[in-house]
C-alpha cells in the first residue's frame, strides 16, 4: 500500500530578523596603533556593566583591527578595558546609543608612548545616518527603502561593513540575489566566518540556480537538522524519494533525537520496498515521539509491512 503525506515544514532559519531588537545597542570599529593609525589585529575588549545588571562581555579584533560589540541592554552604563599585546591598557566608561550602530575606534599607545589629545566629539557622518534610517525603515517593515539606505551608506563609506552585511539582508528579503550575493562577499572580505553571510550566499545561489556555489556556501553554514528536514519534506512533496532518502538521513545524524525525520525516513523507506530498514527508522520514531501526531500511522505502517 502507498500512501502520500504531505508535509508541513518545520520554521527554518532562513528568515532574516531585524536589525535592531528593542532596547540592545551595538557598536563597531577599529582598534588602532595611535602613533601609526595601523590596525592592531588580536587586541582584546572587555566590556562590563557598571552597574544595574552583571555583564561581562570579551571581544576580540580580527585581523583589519575591526570589532563589533553587541549589548542586549543598550540602556546601562558600559566600562570598556581595551588592551592588546605591546600596548598600554585602555579604559572608558560609554553610554551606547539606542537604535543604532555606534562607530567608534579606539586608539592605543605603546609604553612610555606620549597620549594623543582627548578624541574629538563626534560629528554627524552622512554614512552612518544613512545606515541607521535604513535600520529604522527595516525594523518597520520598508525592505525596499531599507535597501536604497544602505546602498547610499556603503557608497559613502566602502569600508562600512555593517552596512554591506545589512545590505546582503535586505536584498535577499527584495529577491535582489545577485546584489545580495556582492554585497555578502564584501561583508567576508573582513570577517570570513560570519555565519549570516554564508547564509545569505547559500539563499542566493539556490534562487539563481547555481547549485555549485549554493553548495560551496552550505558548508560553511552549521549543521542544522530542522534545515535539513526542510529540504527533504520539499523533495518528498516533489516526489524524489530517492533524494529525500539521503538528506533525511543526514538530518537524523545531526539529531539522532529528531523524531519526524525517523518517521518521514521510515515512510520513505517503506514506500522504496527497503522494509528492514522502514521498520528500524519507524520503532525509532515510535520509541522518541510514542503518542506522536503521526503514531498511530506509524503503528498501521509496522503492521503492513512483512
Amino acid at each position: 500500500m502507498r500512501r502520500i503525506f504531505a508535509l508541513s515544514l518545520i520554521i527554518t532559519l532562513f528568515v532574516t530578523a531585524n536589525l535592531f531588537a528593542v532596547g540592545e545597542a551595538r557598536m563597531t570599529g577599529k582598534l588602532l596603533d595611535a602613533d601609526t593609525k595601523q590596525p592592531i589585529a588580536d587586541g582584546v575588549l572587555k566590556i562590563e556593566a557598571t552597574s544595574g545588571k552583571t555583564v561581562r562581555i570579551d571581544q576580540k579584533s580580527k585581523k583589519d583591527g575591526s570589532f563589533t560589540i553587541f549589548v542586549l541592554d543598550g540602556t546601562l552604563m558600559y566600562k570598556f578595558t581595551i588592551s592588546a599585546p605591546g600596548y598600554a591598557t585602555y579604559e572608558e566608561t560609554i553610554k551606547l546609543q539606542l537604535g543604532e550602530t555606534n562607530i567608534r575606534n579606539f586608539e592605543l599607545n605603546k609604553p612610555g608612548q606620549a597620549a594623543g589629545p582627548p578624541p574629538e566629539k563626534a560629528v554627524a557622518d552622512p554614512a552612518v545616518e544613512a545606515y541607521n534610517a535604513g535600520a529604522a525603515l527595516s525594523n518597520n517593515g520598508d525592505s525596499a527603502g531599507a535597501l536604497a539606505k544602505f546602498e547610499e551608506a556603503v557608497a559613502l563609506k566602502p569600508d562600512l561593513t555593517a552596512g554591506w552585511m545589512a545590505l546582503a539582508k535586505v536584498a535577499v528579503k527584495q529577491k535582489q540575489y545577485q546584489k545580495a550575493i556582492d554585497a555578502a562577499k564584501k561583508g567576508l572580505e573582513i570577517d570570513d566566518e560570519d555565519t549570516d553571510m554564508w547564509l545569505v550566499l547559500f539563499q542566493s545561489y539556490k534562487a539563481l540556480g547555481d547549485n555549485a556555489n549554493a553548495a560551496a556556501a552550505e558548508k560553511k553554514l552549521p549543521v542544522n537538522a530542522s534545515k535539513l528536514f526542510n529540504e527533504a519534506a520539499k523533495l518528498i512533496n516533489e516526489g524524489k524519494d530517492g533524494e529525500a532518502e539521503d538528506v533525511l538521513k543526514r538530518a537524523v545524524v545531526a539529531d539522532e533525537k529528531m523524531g519526524i525525520a525517523w518517521y518521514e525516513l521510515g515512510m520513505v523507506y517503506a514506500r522504496t520496498g527497503k522494509n528492514a530498514e522502514a521498520k528500524q527508522a519507524l520503532n525509532k520514531y515510535l520509541e522518541l515521539d510514542p503518542k506522536g501526531k503521526d503514531a498511530p500511522t506509524a503503528r498501521e505502517m509496522l503492521g503492513y509491512l512483512p
